[in-house]
């Protein structure tokens, strides 16, 4: 940030890297190798986190010198849930890990969002990962006809949490039309604030690809809200929204 340059006061104050609360997560779908040295230049600072969405890593070309570009700027890489649910799917769990040690990704996505899976299996996942991995964990159904009642995700939650999830994540789709939001976009406001009262905040990390997303969470949970699945090019867009200079939030700081 340019604070020298400016010196504007009674600005929001930022958690700073390595962060537990005020994560942006990016998902990125299929950057090039110069998207992402140009992405660096210009996020480095503000990006917690770079997905690999769903199952894009398998088709990317130069993918370990993109991992590569990431881990050299110290911004940890993972993929999306989807590919590890590919390989449950196909019994592949070693193969999975194998792939997490050939890439040199120290962090792993357990997620059931496509994939019938029973919660203690997923559980037992997350415990064996997280002997060696930093876990996310995605609750929430990729089914827009799946509606899971609020006690169901926070037991699912908790117990996530408890099995070595470093972080649940609140399922949203790369659309953010499922899970935490109806298929309009619209904020399940009742469910997320069950939520939050029982699941301590800074262990969350809510999907939130859309602007009036993040400018509700912002507005309602602070600056410091764990928000994730950010495309690359609204990284700084949504930073402005965090601290206030965005018309959207211009108010909330004042």
């Amino acid at each position: 940030m340019n604070k020298e340059l400016f010196n504007l006061s009674k600005l929001p104050d930022r958690s700073i890297k390595p962060r537990q609360n005020g994560i942006t997560m990016v998902m990125d779908k299929g950057l090039s190798i110069g998207e992402v040295e140009n992405f660096i230049s210009m996020n480095e600072g503000l990006v917690d986190m770079v997905k690999l969405g769903f199952g894009t890593s398998y088709v990317s070309p130069n993918l370990i010198d993109k991992i590569n570009l990431y881990h050299n700027a110290k911004i940890p890489v993972y993929f999306g849930g989807t590919l590890f649910e590919a390989y449950i799917a196909r019994n592949q769990f070693d193969d999975y890990l194998r792939l997490l040690e050939k890439t040199k990704v120290t962090y792993a996505e357990v997620s059931d969002g496509s994939l019938d899976m029973e919660h203690d299996i997923k559980c037992n996942y997350i415990n064996e990962l997280s002997k060696n991995f930093t876990v996310l964990s995605e609750v929430g159904s990729k089914d827009a006809e799946k509606i899971i009642p609020p006690y169901e995700w926070i037991e699912q939650m908790e117990t996530e949490l408890e099995a070595g999830a470093w972080k649940v994540i609140g399922e949203a789709r790369e659309s953010g039309t499922v899970g935490i939001f109806r298929g309009t976009g619209e904020v399940r406001s009742g469910l997320v604030a069950e939520i939050i009262r029982k699941i301590p905040q800074d262990k969350i990390i809510w999907e939130t690809p859309q602007k009036a997303q993040q400018v509700w969470f912002i507005q309602l949970y602070g600056t410091n809200i764990n928000l994730g699945n950010i495309a690359p090019n609204e990284v700084i867009p949504l930073e402005t929204l965090r601290i206030g200079l965005r018309g959207d939030s211009f108010h909330f700081f004042l």
